[in-house]
């Protein structure tokens, strides 16, 4: 076992799995769309139920 740890370490992947392992890819061009659509939406959604009174308006927080 430790052959196989040490061969992996000089081979150099286990630093580069410890650098890419928390890193998202970017989105495509078409999921950014729809994220952004979707957040318009609900931004929308949630102001007309502010309007309605359906929805409680937020308290803003003193620091």
């Amino acid at each position: 076992m430790r052959r196989v740890k040490k061969r992996w370490q000089q081979s150099g992947k286990v630093l580069q799995v410890k650098k890419i392992q928390f890193h998202a890819r970017d989105k495509s061009r078409n999921m950014r769309r729809k994220s952004a659509l979707h957040r318009l939406q609900m931004a929308d959604k949630i102001e007309y139920l502010k309007k309605i009174g359906r929805m409680p308006e937020e308290k803003t927080k003193r620091r």
